[in-house]
């Protein structure tokens, strides 16, 4: 009779204390969340963070579903990480499996008291990662429209299992959770929109309209045939940057028509003719990344699909197409300066690819897209609907495999490849090739004769340069090879050509013995940049390093050096 009103008593003063209690730290949740809407990575960050506060678990995992793609990705994965400073990790996952896949499906929320025992739960990630799963809260983050995400916490640390309060706690959050998250992503829509709309009317401003004269004029013209252009034209040793600036789209015509690809793909003269003439205007005057470089790197891409038979024996027709196109394309409204600088300076375009590590490669490809979708130029119109799609694919990962730093991801696949032999079925083995060819192309300027690689040296760092001098003018100090007061341009060109050229071409001429000249004239330029150096000797280091390449004489001895290279 006594004890009972006091109990009653006392049980509503607990569950109003944890009622408070859960009402103040849902505030508080609220005001952290509600600070980072200006970053999505941030804000899923402080919300793992804060769902792991509240229900007192070791880790928490946070995923948004992709709806188009049928996956869950996590931009980052496991908080502890992000919590000590690490690098976040992109994990995608399908939507109908696991865990994670079950709630995102049902929109219903998993207690699971013993992770081991229970059928979804996949023990292979605690394998990897050495975590030790016992229980498991996973609960859907929706709105109106359905799940927009999920999020799953690990290990109650004072307790069991998560317990019925957790659960309420967790789907009071996560209405929190998808207000934040949903208004993060139209902020995020709203800034690219911005920084798009700049890039635009930028690219608007910088390029002029192709007279309707100029492209009549290029498609009425007589195509010549390749021995008309140069008796060595279809040959390594021809250096297509000798040819002059006014004749180079009617020689890309030529070199369009010689392989097929007019006729094969039904390309109107007219589309064809206006496509070339927007690509060479959607180039900058850069010392290096200009058109003449695209010029150069297509007419490498000509010379392996003639000399090599790659249509007939590595690739389908349409990937060799697509290859030439993207060879011309790959460098389109090139800045002059790398990804990093984009990124680091947080530019117009750093903004807009900020979740790109290929910055200009994918500016690259949305420029090559924009002039595709111009009037009259897009070359695609008569594929079928099936090629089409196909072709852009490509086309978007031929010119993403223009960064390097894509090409030493790749790398050892490749090797494999050559290990097991190549699968004309494989179609991965396909994908890999086309990156190996574009790379290959991207960086023949190095496979011409050291006068020529001397000369794009040259050019190449006079970009460097510039990019060097603007990040000192904002107090950035640049790495060594962008800044000329400390550039010593003999040792870099003989690590590039040693580390990056000279395994490049060895391994295509593993794949294609005809090209294996290539390999060799690597060799002779590593060595005529080694003379450059030991001739230069003790002078090296007082000569700032443009000026290596200003004295006439060391050029005549290393020339004289080259010559008799050719006569052993």
């Amino acid at each position: 009779m006594y004890t009972s009103p006091i109990l009653l008593k006392s049980l509503i003063y607990e569950e109003e204390k944890r009622q408070r209690k859960q009402c103040q730290s849902l505030l508080l949740v609220a005001r952290n969340i509600f600070s980072h809407l200006d970053n999505v990575t941030a804000l899923l960050s402080e919300i793992m963070t804060e769902a792991r506060n509240l229900t007192n678990a070791e880790r928490c995992s946070l995923f948004l579903l992709d709806k188009e793609q049928n996956e869950l990705i996590a931009k980052v994965f496991d908080s502890n990480m992000a919590d000590d400073g690490g690098e976040s990790k992109d994990v995608r996952l399908p939507a109908n499996q696991g865990v994670a896949g079950h709630v995102a499906t049902t929109g219903e929320m998993l207690n699971i008291y013993d992770a081991y025992s229970h059928p979804l739960f996949y023990r292979k990630m605690d394998e990897v990662t050495g975590f030790k799963t016992r229980n498991i809260l996973c609960f859907p983050i929706q709105d109106d429209s359905g799940v927009v995400g999920v999020a799953e916490l690990c290990n109650k640390k004072d307790g069991r299992y998560f317990t019925h309060f957790d659960e309420e706690i967790a789907n009071a959050f996560s209405i929190y959770c998808a207000i934040s998250i949903m208004h993060s992503l139209m902020w995020k829509k709203v800034r690219d929109a911005q920084h798009r709309s700049r890039l635009a009317n930028e690219l608007m401003m910088y390029h002029m309209k192709i007279p309707e004269e100029e492209v009549i004029t290029l498609a009425q013209a007589s195509i010549p045939l390749p021995l008309e252009i140069h008796k060595d034209f279809v040959t390594f040793s021809y250096n297509p940057r000798q040819t002059p600036d006014s004749d180079t789209a009617l020689i890309t015509l030529a070199m369009f028509e010689d392989l097929g690809m007019i006729q094969r793909w039904r390309i109107p003269k007219l589309t064809l003719a206006r496509f070339i003439l927007m690509v060479k205007k959607g180039y900058r005057d850069l010392p290096y990344h200009n058109w003449m470089h695209a010029f150069s790197v297509a007419h490498f891409c000509y010379l392996l699909l003639k000399i090599t038979n790659l249509q007939e024996t590595h690739l389908m027709a349409l990937e060799c197409f697509t290859l030439f196109v993207a060879c011309i394309c790959h460098d389109l409204d090139h800045r002059g300066t790398t990804n990093s600088f984009q990124h680091r300076l947080k530019t117009d375009l750093g903004a807009v690819y900020s979740s790109e590590s290929s910055v200009m490669e994918m500016h690259h490809f949305s420029q090559t897209m924009a002039i595709l979708h111009s009037d009259g130029c897009n070359i695609f119109e008569n594929l079928s609907q099936k090629e089409y799609t196909q072709c852009l694919d490509y086309l978007q990962l031929l010119i993403l495999a223009t960064d390097l730093a894509n090409h030493f991801r790749r790398v050892k696949e490749i090797h494999k490849i050559l290990e097991d032999g190549y699968d004309y079925k494989n179609e991965r083995h396909h994908i890999l090739l086309l990156n190996l060819l574009i790379t290959s192309c991207d960086l023949s300027d190095q496979t011409k004769d050291w006068k020529m690689c001397k000369t794009i040296a040259e050019r190449i760092f006079q970009e460097f340069f510039l990019q060097g001098d603007m990040e000192k003018s904002i107090g950035v100090n640049p790495v060594e090879m962008m800044d000329r007061e400390r550039a010593c341009i003999p040792d870099l060109q003989i690590n590039f050509l040693n580390g990056i050229c000279f395994p490049l071409y060895k391994l295509l001429s593993s794949f294609f013995p005809q090209t294996y000249e290539i390999v060799q004239m690597i060799g002779t330029n590593i060595k005529c940049w080694e003379c450059l150096k030991s001739l230069m000797g003790d002078q090296l280091g007082t000569v700032k390093s443009l000026e290596v390449f200003d004295n006439k004489d060391l050029e005549d001895e290393v020339q004289k050096y080259v010559e008799n290279i050719k006569q052993e």
